[in-house]
């Protein structure tokens, strides 16, 4: 077969939608990727995103023979029959897939003269995968790290910078700024997201990830302790750019991490009062713990080390991580340094003193430790 097609809104793609192309790809020399446009529905991103998105997903791959065409005005079985395109593949999961694409397939060829349909069945693993099931996910702590198992890196990359993008606009209250202050704010949002900090690719730890996971604790401990929403966008302001500057610096002299972030947050002008968050960005130091005071250190420090009380399968996401973060160094010296700063950590969790805000210490406590732990003794063992 020369082209085969495969049709849907694709918003988001998802890995059992790659999984359908890539059967495709087994079945013929071309693969067409036919993107509907329906005015009847809200998606999440724009045809041309969700092209882009679509077409990265698949050069990720290597899959070269995929192109994306968007489909505007017409049924999507008759465009493609116009293109050359004979059959349609389609995914079914379910018998209810089926009774609903015989429908359609009926329809594509008696009604619209279109192409027809070749079904094929996904394994086990991806059967309950949909676009519809990817967005159910979005919103509790660690959704991040559940929707990326289940998306392409593209897809997964433009939701998270879309949900950061809503939480930006909400910090900085869009709705009632002028044209200038928007654009001000959007340029640095567009710097922290970027390669240069947030979203380098060097970034494997204190990224986008962690921009999102931290976040979505603040949200969660503000709609649980209902605390004054000035000192929740103190906070927010914070977490966005206590981790902006992010390096190994080996010259005394120079400046830490964290003084280079306030600085840059002092630089911004983003906001009327800028010291406070200047203050909690500085009192993230962990080696000044006792030298540095603010009213709020306790709750951004307990958010900043939140992670270390998740479930098994993001703790050890996040201690890959931190591995790769620290690639330049030899395995016996990260064994070394890793379970010495652990230690600590482990001993302060077990003194009751890891987490300064009661209600991180209630949620998180017990399940550091054991993540901790475990974390050690695969070190040991080398």
């Amino acid at each position: 077969m020369k082209k085969i097609g495969f049709s849907g809104t694709l918003d988001p793609i998802t890995n059992g939608h790659m999984w359908v192309i890539n059967e495709a790809r087994s079945l013929a020399d071309e693969v067409v990727v036919f993107l509907s446009e329906n005015p009847a529905k809200k998606p999440k991103f724009s045809a041309e995103e969700r092209k882009s998105i679509i077409s990265l997903s698949c050069t990720e791959q290597g899959w070269h023979n995929v192109s994306v065409v968007i489909v505007r005005g017409d049924y999507t079985a008759r465009a493609a029959k116009k293109q050359g395109v004979e059959c349609l593949i389609r995914g079914i999961r379910t018998t209810a897939d089926f009774d609903y694409e015989n429908l359609i397939q009926q329809t594509n060829v008696d009604v619209l003269q279109g192409a027809k349909t070749v079904f094929v069945m996904p394994p086990r693993d991806l059967g309950s995968v949909s676009s519809s099931f990817v967005k159910a996910l979005e919103g509790p702590i660690g959704w991040n790290w559940i929707m990326k198992k289940f998306v392409p890196g593209p897809a997964y990359h433009a939701w998270v910078l879309s949900w950061l993008r809503k939480e930006w606009e909400t910090l900085w209250d869009y709705e009632h700024r002028d044209a200038t202050a928007i654009a001000h704010a959007d340029d640095w949002f567009a710097r922290l997201t970027g390669p240069d900090c947030y979203g380098g690719a060097a970034r494997y730890y204190h990224n986008l990830d962690h921009l999102v996971h931290g976040l979505c604790e603040i949200r969660v401990w503000a709609g649980n302790m209902r605390p004054d929403p000035a000192d929740v966008d103190i906070i927010k302001q914070a977490f966005w750019f206590h981790d902006a500057e992010y390096g190994h610096h080996g010259d005394p002299a120079a400046a830490t991490n964290e003084e280079a972030s306030a600085q840059m947050w002092l630089g911004s002008h983003l906001g009327q009062e800028m010291d406070d968050a200047a203050e909690l960005i500085r009192a993230t130091d962990h080696f000044q713990e006792a030298a540095i005071t603010h009213r709020l250190k306790d709750v951004l420090l307990s958010v900043d080390l939140a992670i270390l009380g998740q479930d098994d399968e993001v703790y050890q996401n996040y201690a890959r991580a931190i591995r790769q973060e620290y690639s330049h160094m030899a395995d016996d010296v990260y064994r070394e340094q890793r379970g010495a700063a652990l230690a600590h950590l482990c001993r302060k969790a077990q003194q009751g003193l890891l987490f300064g805000n009661a209600y991180f210490a209630e949620q998180y406590n017990e399940r550091a430790i054991d993540n901790m732990q475990r974390e050690m003794a695969r070190l040991a063992a080398g």
